[in-house]
């Protein structure tokens, strides 16, 4: 029996989204700031999610993405006096050409030599930039566009991310390339004899993931006004999308988004517990894990069969 989808997916994600873009009109500045944080996550662990949950391609280095994208942001606008919603692109374009250096080598490599290598990669770039003059070494620069955005600007630019990317990853997965993906993460060798084109749907994954990191990035260092390698470039980066995602539900489209809400929300409490925040943030993860092993969204699935957002297309059976 074909399972019927969610009545009123629509609906929710339509009540959702309105409550999101209206959030500058009646949420508080601490509301508005939570709502910017929880979009930017939610736009990165969708990327980390389609990257890892869907292509098979284990990434512990997305934070190459995050300070390439964000240095591009901050060098065109402060040097160079470039539009600051163009710079942001920019950085999102430079991700794409670094994805594509990356492909060179990272490619012929697999499983947790994958992650080595993106990990590696990131650690590269932390002490390049952290070495390099014109970005003034590991001091870190500010992000001085000409024409300032406002708060209000800065978090419709997060949403339009947040949004982007999750249209992005249902748009993928409910085309070929999607169900290819989906092939190779049950049994690749039997997907590439039926003719998945692997390196090809990986490769395009990889760029798209890029592109949308090295965006969000750009919006994220706006916002935040300073950029610095040790942070830009740290692994801190991916271990946060890896609790998100795995608490949320890996493999499932609505995971990183309850995810990132956990995430912001606890992280805002933790703040004041300084260095052990993220030991506490790993406890609670394994809490999480051991009640519900797919994670929240994952579980929720297996039980009941609840899906908002579904990646396979459904269709009902015809009466007799």
């Amino acid at each position: 029996m074909i399972r019927e989808p969610f009545k009123y997916r629509w609906l929710v994600l339509g009540a959702l989204f309105i409550l999101l873009a209206t959030l500058p009109v009646w949420g508080s500045d601490y509301m508005l700031l939570l709502g910017l944080l929880f979009c930017l996550y939610a736009a990165l662990s969708q990327m980390w999610n389609l990257l890892t949950g869907y292509s098979g391609l284990l990434s512990l280095g997305q934070q190459a993405f995050i300070g390439f994208g964000g240095y591009t942001m901050a060098v065109t606008t402060s040097y160079y006096n470039i539009n600051i919603w163009l710079s942001i692109l920019a950085g999102g374009v430079t991700s794409v050409l670094l994805a594509l250096f990356m492909s060179l080598f990272i490619f012929r490599m697999s499983g947790i030599f994958f992650a080595i290598g993106t990990w590696i990669f990131a650690e590269i770039l932390m002490l390049w930039f952290s070495n390099w003059e014109y970005v003034k070494y590991g001091t870190g620069l500010f992000v001085k566009p000409p024409n300032p955005p406002s708060m209000t600007m800065i978090y419709y630019a997060a949403l339009t991310m947040g949004v982007a990317a999750l249209a992005t990853v249902y748009l993928i997965l409910r085309s070929k390339i999607g169900l290819g993906l989906m092939a190779m993460r049950d049994n690749e060798a039997v997907s590439s004899s039926m003719g998945v084109e692997i390196f090809r749907s990986k490769l395009f994954c990889f760029l798209v993931a890029a592109f949308i990191t090295g965006t969000t990035a750009g919006v994220l260092y706006v916002f935040q006004i300073f950029i610095q390698p040790y942070k830009a470039f740290a692994i801190d980066w991916t271990v946060s999308l890896v609790f998100i995602v795995i608490i949320g539900g890996i493999g499932t489209i609505e995971g990183p988004i309850v995810g990132s809400l956990i995430f912001v929300l606890l992280s805002q409490y933790l703040s004041e517990y300084g260095h052990i925040s993220l030991l506490l943030l790993g406890i609670i993860a394994i809490i999480i894990i051991l009640v519900a092993p797919k994670g929240i969204m994952g579980t929720l699935q297996e039980k009941t069969g609840f899906e908002l957002l579904s990646p396979r297309r459904l269709f009902s059976e015809e009466p007799g």
